[in-house]
């Protein structure tokens, strides 16, 4: 749990980017531009923090592949699951990483993100090594996988020092599910309690 609150902590940042001129593909444009609307979204004051959290989620879900992620986290257990309750599910994580994102955003305000470099994982699969500083702190590395072989660039996981998000997240989920015999609905159930719904 302490892991995966550190990459959540770490993954979604509040922060400054300077987005480089020198950004060599789509997935760098992607995590130097996009990314910044949203930290923007969470650090407008002109708004009423029900706004803020309203087009953060709306901004959210353009960015991510939400249900390919989520569906990801089931591993096993979502193979031959009624589709009803992996739309449920879906519908319960997609509630859930919203409300994790906008409360650890603001945790790194005033530091900065500089994209230093990237690799292609596979076609189309890249990592977005970034740089954060400021505030005095260590400089930390925080990576970006990013999908650009689709109709947009999108947003798989974030890593911080090399542990990535959606692994960690799986082992809970998986965890949760191997205690309730598969039972999809009881992991919907486990998120919803995390939300405080």
């Amino acid at each position: 749990m302490k892991r995966r609150n550190l990459l959540l902590g770490a993954g979604a940042l509040s922060v400054c980017f300077s987005a480089p001129a020198w950004a060599v593909n789509p997935a760098e444009a992607f995590v130097s531009g996009n990314i910044q609307a949203g930290f923007d979204i969470l650090n407008d004051a002109s708004v009423s923090a029900a706004q803020r959290r309203e087009r953060f989620a709306a901004f959210l879900l353009g960015l991510t592949d939400v249900r390919r992620v989520a569906l990801f986290m089931l591993g096993r257990y979502a193979d031959g699951a009624p589709q009803a309750d992996l739309d449920a599910y879906v519908a319960a994580y997609q509630e859930h990483v919203q409300q994790v994102y906008q409360s650890y955003f603001a945790r790194y305000a005033g530091q900065s993100l500089h994209v230093l470099s990237s690799r292609e994982r596979a076609p189309g699969d890249y990592v977005v090594t970034t740089n954060l500083t400021g505030n005095g702190a260590a400089p930390m590395e925080v990576d970006f996988r990013v999908r650009t072989d689709g109709a947009k660039p999108l947003l798989l996981d974030i890593g911080v020092a090399g542990i990535w998000l959606a692994p960690a997240q799986q082992a809970e989920f998986l965890a949760v599910l191997a205690q309730n015999n598969g039972d999809i609905k009881a992991l919907s159930a486990h998120l919803r309690v995390a939300q405080g719904r």
